[in-house]
């Protein structure tokens, strides 16, 4: 069996948002701040840069024990030797996906309603991102949130890890954290700050307090 990554605080890149700094920069800054996974998002570059930038990002990565993701392409995290991937609905199917990358291979897959929830609970995916937890202008091809409502009844069905995006910053994490998420998707909140090292901290705070206080309880 695997070992189950640290997906607490989770890092989910966007060239866009990164205020002109290269996305390496912010992506070590996080990490110096308390950013456990990092998944590489790339709508725009060619496969080649693609592969190169997760090639560059990998090899940095390794030598801190954080893992790569990819995502949606599989052919990418493979050509880069990432430690996963991330799909989304109309992406390649999981299975399919698994077959390729092996039983070593972290793989998240988004859900955005309870049927995929449900057919994803048949799978060993490592886990499932929630998708959109807030409405988020980073997600515009989503359903309709699933708010802390949602989340919760996605966390009493489930028995994946859930992993929340989607509108993520410090005023909401611990209510995400409260209403059932094992983890933080954090996009804009880190990669357009003025400071993602301080931002990062700001959420790992977060995360910690959440984590030491259900120990207690």
């Amino acid at each position: 069996m695997r070992p189950a990554a640290d997906l607490s605080l989770y890092l989910v890149t966007d060239r866009e948002l990164c205020l002109g700094r290269s996305v390496e920069s912010v992506v070590m800054e996080s990490i110096r701040g308390g950013v456990s996974c990092v998944q590489l998002r790339e709508k725009f570059l060619t496969t080649r840069a693609f592969i190169d930038s997760a090639r560059a990002l990998k090899k940095r990565l390794s030598l801190l024990g954080i893992p790569l993701v990819v995502n949606d392409r599989v052919d990418v995290a493979l050509a880069a030797e990432a430690d996963g991937v991330h799909l989304g609905q109309g992406d390649m199917p999981y299975l399919a996906a698994r077959r390729l990358l092996g039983p070593e291979a972290v793989i998240g897959l988004s859900v955005e309603s309870i049927d995929q929830a449900r057919e994803a609970d048949e799978w060993d995916v490592d886990y499932l991102g929630v998708s959109p937890v807030f409405a988020t202008p980073t997600k515009t091809d989503t359903h309709a949130p699933w708010g802390l409502d949602g989340l919760r009844r996605l966390r009493e069905l489930s028995r994946h890890r859930l992993i929340a995006i989607g509108g993520v910053d410090p005023s909401n994490a611990a209510g995400i954290l409260e209403a059932g998420a094992d983890g933080l998707a954090v996009v804009s909140a880190i990669c357009s700050a003025a400071d993602p090292e301080g931002a990062a901290r700001r959420l790992r705070g977060i995360v910690d307090r959440h984590r030491s206080e259900r120990t207690r309880g």
